[in-house]
């Protein structure tokens, strides 16, 4: 029987031995340059994101480009289950891929992918067009286009399409799960790169996707809350999640029954973005011109900000900040100060508000003692304070950056 230090080379990481490629044509199966690898697995191999019973294992997931019918294949050198007197037992690794796949949804047979393929070039886009965006690459003089698609209704064909694609957000969202596509408050917007293929017709190549749930506000209105935004690894750092996120807000701005817009746990690189974005629009409004923001967070730019972007208070707040850090001379003491003190204040308000809680249900004779101890010395919370500002001015400033060169 193997030894358990002999089994330890069975045991594969899933983030190195998963890959993925977007086929568009039968000579990109043999293009290694297309792989790319998940950024997590633990959603379908478990918290060690690793595969046992396999020596040199590799897990090839192939989409086609367009209608992203899905090809699943396993090769290894040698199998637990194979080695004398083993009664190990080598994972099942198409069963745990085909558990989170539509029902029947992939191949396993080479030549049955293949026939699909053949059939690729004459998928169109669902839904309709809303905006494009060119991205070009002057190193290589090379404009790619890419376009935004917006679906609501409940077509057959375009919900098979849309569960092959959100298949990827297990391997490249944290805790992210399949949305309910018999839910009809779900609103989908796809993108694609519309490329020529090698006889000069135009085809499409889906690039990511975003999901929007609109939630009832009473009486007659909604609030679009953005669930999950996903761009595939080979279209990532060519401003596909800007224009994402641009198109869905001039969609959802344009129409009277929107109260304001918000986002569903947005992670950092998201809430980045997000701002980003909505800092580069609020700059055309006049509540946040560069004097304006001196002034200090005002009524003034909550009302045009919900009116005319559709943002919440909060968001405008953190939009508020950045501006303000992009017009505040770090270099001169006072302008730098002035803006650290702002945005500690908004920091140190709950720490105020408890403080002032505490002193309420003393004035009434409540023993308060309990809550006390539960809130940090003076000292703890300036030092917490400092922390949590550095971290916030860190974040700050990378959108800060992103806008100098829009400014540009």
């Amino acid at each position: 029987m193997a030894q358990l230090q002999d089994l330890e080379e069975y045991i594969s990481s899933a983030l190195d031995v998963v890959e993925f490629k977007l086929i568009r044509s039968k000579s990109d199966l043999e293009d290694d340059t297309l792989a790319f690898h998940p950024l997590m697995a633990h959603q379908i191999f478990g918290d060690a994101e690793s595969i046992f019973g396999f020596l040199d294992l590799k897990v090839r997931i192939y989409y086609t480009a367009g209608p992203l019918h899905i090809y699943l294949d396993v090769k290894y050198e040698e199998k637990v289950d194979d080695l004398p007197n083993s009664v190990m037992k080598a994972d099942n690794v198409v069963a745990t891929l085909a558990e989170k796949l539509p029902d029947g949804c992939y191949f396993v047979n080479m030549d049955e992918f293949l026939k699909t393929l053949d059939k690729a070039d004459k998928f169109k886009p669902f839904g309709e067009k809303l905006a494009e965006h060119i991205h070009f690459n002057p190193n290589h003089n090379q404009e790619r286009i890419f376009e935004i698609y917006h679906c609501n209704y409940r077509q057959t064909a375009f919900l098979k399409f849309f569960s092959r694609l959100q298949t990827f957000v297990l391997w490249f969202i944290d805790a992210a799960s399949y949305i309910d596509v018999d839910d009809v408050q779900w609103s989908y917007f796809v993108c694609y790169e519309k490329y020529k293929n090698d006889n000069g017709d135009w085809l499409y190549a889906a690039a990511g996707y975003t999901t929007v749930y609109e939630y009832y506000a009473y009486p007659q209105h909604i609030r679009p809350r953005v669930s999950q935004m996903l761009v595939l690894p080979p279209f990532q750092k060519l401003g596909v999640g800007t224009i994402f996120l641009e198109t869905i807000y001039k969609y959802y701005q344009n129409q009277k029954n929107v109260l304001d817009i918000t986002v569903e746990d947005p992670s950092d690189d998201f809430q980045r973005m997000r701002s980003f974005v909505d800092a580069r629009l609020c700059m055309s409004l006049k509540s946040f011109g560069s004097t304006e923001i001196k002034k200090g967070f005002t009524k003034d730019m909550i009302n045009e900000a919900k009116e005319f972007l559709k943002l919440n208070p909060r968001q405008c707040r953190k939009v508020y900040e950045v501006l303000r850090l992009l017009y505040t001379n770090i270099h001169d003491k006072e302008d730098y100060t002035g803006y650290r003190l702002e945005v500690k204040k908004r920091l140190n308000a709950t720490y105020h508000k408890q403080l002032s809680d505490i002193k309420k249900l003393e004035r009434a004779k409540i023993d308060t003692q309990w809550l006390r101890s539960s809130l940090p010395n003076l000292k703890e919370r300036v030092e917490r304070l400092h922390e949590e500002y550095i971290l916030v001015e860190k974040n700050y400033m990378q959108i800060v950056e992103k806008l100098h060169l829009f400014q540009k």
